[in-house]
């Protein structure tokens, strides 16, 4: 059985078929109890996340295989996908896309209405600074709750 631990917003994008949700923020090993006698095999999108999924798992005394490479290794050795182009932009290419409309932004008034504007560009700088520093994104927290970024997907447990 696989399992894809990435967020409800990736996996609507694109999934593997016949790969069950059961995202890392809510992942609970308890869900994979009665899938006993079945080999379950945990992916992500690169094979950062699947490795905290499964130690979780292991934890509780589930056993469990990663899929070496996530989403991104299948995809490498020619394995299909299933992509939904309508489904919304992954949320670090939303803040990399509002961020640098922000800077050119500001540094187009800055230039044409006043200095003092050119302050939104090193605001949003000085964020995407901490961001990378500290790991934790105000702008992409804030995009990942706007309208078109909640998508439905089917989270294994909760059908």
């Amino acid at each position: 059985m696989l399992i894809d631990v990435r967020e409800p917003l990736e996996y609507a994008r694109e999934h593997i078929e016949g790969a069950a949700l059961l995202p890392l923020s809510r992942f609970d090993a308890a869900r994979l109890a009665d899938r006993e006698g079945r080999v379950i095999v945990l992916h992500c999108q690169s094979g950062q996340r699947s490795p905290q999924a499964a130690c979780k798992a292991r934890e509780d005394g589930c056993g469990v295989v990663e899929l070496e490479g996530g989403l991104a290794g299948w995809k490498h050795v020619g394995l299909p996908t299933i992509v939904n182009p309508r489904a919304p932009l992954p949320i670090m290419r939303q803040v990399q896309i509002t961020a640098g409309s922000l800077v050119v932004l500001g540094t187009g008034l800055g230039w044409l209405v006043s200095p003092w504007l050119l302050i939104l560009s090193g605001f949003v700088g000085c964020g995407l600074m901490f961001a990378g520093l500290s790991g934790w994104c105000g702008m992409a927290m804030m995009l990942g709750r706007m309208p078109w970024n909640r998508v439905k997907a089917p989270i294994l447990g909760e059908e």
